[in-house]
């Protein structure tokens, strides 16, 4: 199983819509995606995220599944200290992270003042579910930190290791099911960090995914029955910068590597 996150283009939220280079950058990223073979496209009721996907649904002739769990992971907190009141739970500056390192633990990130100063938890562990259902959908349940699958994969994993690059391809199985989701960086971030057992903190405050990216997480069934996630691809640009389209820096704090 392939999941495709796609970050929705440059977004102009005063009409939760685009920005013109938004729109250029939704155009690109449907020419990159047109020769995908997907099995079905997931979108967030926003419309920043509709119309980034409405290019590549067009060339693709399908349409989208909405979920409302996809949209933003807006949960207000209020960490102590702060004048202006809440914020979102995925922007912290470093001071804070360091008065409460917990932030960063997988098993605890919840248990901490900021986090229970609003409903964060309960939100996450809705989307988790949502986003497990989902896969069940496909065959993968998920049993402790990893999924099991009620079906038998390719000896892939084997050749990988023990076989040349072009036997490992000829091995992947053409019924690999393959999942576009356009969506949002906080909620992405959300569910990777579900996927890859990890806290949601870290990947928040530890990863930037410029607008229209793509990120690509697959399933590795290195034990027949038993997948685990990993990551491949993280925020890639190449169908921006190969048009000379300037990489945005919307939810960044640091000018992006434009190379």
């Amino acid at each position: 199983m392939k999941l495709i996150f796609i970050r929705h283009a440059e977004p102009d939220y005063s009409i939760d819509s685009l920005t013109a280079k938004g729109f250029r950058e939704a155009e690109l990223l449907a020419k990159r995606t047109s020769d995908w073979r997907v099995t079905q496209f997931y979108c967030s009721p926003l419309g920043r995220a509709i119309k980034t996907s409405e290019p590549t649904l067009k060339a693709h002739g399908k349409s989208a599944v909405i979920y409302d769990w996809l949209q933003e992971f807006r949960v207000p907190v209020s960490p102590e200290g702060r004048p202006d009141g809440k914020i979102i739970p995925w922007d912290f500056m470093p001071e804070y992270l360091n008065r409460y390192p917990k932030l960063l633990d997988s098993q605890a990130w919840w248990d901490t003042p900021v986090m229970k100063s609003g409903n964060v938890k309960e939100k996450y562990d809705e989307v988790a579910e949502s986003f497990d259902k989902l896969l069940a959908g496909y065959g993968y349940i998920r049993d402790g930190l990893g999924y099991r699958t009620d079906h038998t994969q390719s000896s892939c994993d084997y050749m990988c290791y023990n076989g040349t690059t072009e036997e490992c391809i000829r091995n992947h199985p053409d019924d690999e099911p393959v999942l576009v989701f356009f969506c949002h960086l906080g909620i992405m971030l959300c569910i990777m960090s579900h996927l890859i057992n990890a806290s949601p903190v870290t990947l928040w405050q530890g990863f930037f995914t410029p607008p229209s990216s793509v990120t690509v997480l697959s399933a590795e069934e290195r034990i027949a029955g038993l997948s685990y996630f990993r990551c491949q691809m993280l925020g890639d640009t190449s169908h921006l910068r190969t048009q000379d389209e300037l990489v945005s820096y919307y939810g960044g704090f640091a000018p992006p590597f434009q190379g």
